[in-house]
């Protein structure tokens, strides 16, 4: 499920089912496109025709986007001379997770009608999936949302007990469609992922909707984009968009103080901060210890730079496993320099604590025009983007993306405004759907 060019492997010791990287002439075939025409010329090279006909396609992305609130799907807004906000948030759980959960949810049912179609007619049992989720926060409630009600699926999200925002686990738990299920578990973000993990070896569904931004930004100079980061889930698709032929500067990842992706990339080691543990923050979607899809960039990065490798996809494989067995029975492993130097040439780096992270909240707010309010992932990418513009020796241009509305994070949007006269969080950031 769902069809044959549909399978999803780990890249650990066996072959993953090939990606390719299409040539794409992007800005000179997709710079004036629409979000929707965009989301079918990007799926289509992955997609064949076949499987979905174009029509079907079509429509799949017509459905799964009507759902947004912005007819622009996710925009963009200008903040400064050199940094745009890409706002990921505009879907039905106010989280960019919907940018990807919407579309997946209409695939699945997609398939599974045509599938059970057939059966039915045959007198054979119907095909059901059933779907199983860890979640900081976002994820869980964007799962629950693309599936609910769909034929044939269940869902089942796990999440740690008193680890997410009020109206996080308020939007997974008041759900009432019977075919979805959430479980609040006593531990953290990693005891959930470990039990999903311990169930299913699959990848998740990654949807590349960074080729937009070039388009939508009017630049000439050097784009950047700044990813807050925890699972490392988005910005491995900016890293696809990039070998696609997105034209990238580099990818930043933006961290909280669960900053094992940003010591990594300083370091070239890869440590679980074993005696800390999980670190409570006010970004709690980004408080992780272990990035569970960080491993399929070293995939690509050992492929295409270890010399006993040789590009070969099994032995890439056989190495990464064996890093992560380093990392489950020591704590951490190293890589070695042609690696971290790869992962350099693309990616770049920023640790943000909880007091700068408040302290930006309220610095947007009180400079922006239109006083602007960013929840604290956001805030988190906002400060990374302004650390490295003021490095620049150069003009360009960076584009922050922004996860999740402030709605979903009231107590820290709160701490960082109340002071302001006439603020009001119910007038200002509450959206009419959030209020109880």
């Amino acid at each position: 499920m769902p069809s044959s060019s549909q399978v999803y492997r780990s890249t650990r010791s066996s072959q993953p089912e090939e990606l390719s990287f299409e040539d794409v002439d992007f800005l000179s075939k997709w710079a004036d496109l629409s979000f929707n025409e965009l989301a079918f010329e990007i799926l289509r090279l992955y997609i064949n025709e076949n499987e979905i006909p174009n029509a079907d396609l079509k429509d799949l992305i017509t459905r799964s986007y009507s759902t947004f609130r912005s007819s622009e799907v996710t925009p963009l807004k200008k903040l400064d001379d050199n940094l745009y906000i890409l706002e990921l948030f505009h879907g039905p759980t106010y989280a960019f997770k919907d940018v990807a959960l919407q579309f997946v949810g209409n695939l699945f049912e997609y398939f599974l009608t045509r599938r059970n179609a057939q059966k039915d007619l045959t007198k054979q049992p119907r095909d059901i999936i059933t779907v199983v989720g860890a979640t900081s926060g976002d994820t869980g409630s964007a799962a629950i949302y693309g599936l609910r009600g769909k034929k044939d699926v269940s869902v089942f999200i796990l999440y740690p007990t008193g680890r997410i925002s009020p109206i996080q686990e308020e939007q997974m738990t008041t759900v009432e469609d019977e075919n979805v299920h959430t479980l609040s578990v006593n531990g953290t973000f990693d005891d959930c992922q470990d039990i999903v993990k311990s169930n299913f070896g699959t990848t998740n569904i990654l949807f590349l909707f960074l080729f937009q931004l070039q388009k939508q930004a009017k630049t000439t100079n050097k784009v950047r984009f700044v990813v807050p980061s925890g699972n490392f889930g988005d910005i491995l698709a900016g890293y696809y968009a990039y070998r696609m032929g997105l034209p990238v500067d580099k990818l930043i990842i933006a961290t909280n103080e669960n900053d094992i992706l940003d010591r990594f990339i300083k370091s070239g080691e890869y440590a679980k901060e074993q005696e800390v543990g999980v670190k409570a923050t006010y970004s709690p979607a980004m408080d992780i210890l272990i990035s569970s899809n960080f491993e399929r960039l070293l995939w690509y990065l050992i492929r295409d730079n270890v010399p006993e490798v040789n590009k070969s996809d099994e032995k890439a494989g056989q190495l990464l496993n064996d890093w992560m067995k380093q990392l489950k029975e020591q704590g951490k492993f190293k890589v070695p320099a042609e690696v971290i130097d790869a992962a350099r040439q693309v990616f770049d780096s920023q640790r943000v604590d909880n007091d700068t992270t408040v302290q930006t909240i309220k610095q947007v707010y009180d400079k922006s025009a239109d006083k602007y309010v960013i929840d604290p992932h956001t805030a988190v990418g906002v400060t990374t983007s302004y650390s490295f513009i003021a490095k620049d020796t150069e003009p360009i241009q960076y584009i922050s993306l922004s996860t999740a509305h402030p709605a979903k994070f009231s107590e820290v949007v709160n701490k960082a405004l109340d002071s302001f006269d006439g603020y009001s969080f119910d007038k200002d950031v509450l959206p009419a759907e959030l209020k109880a």
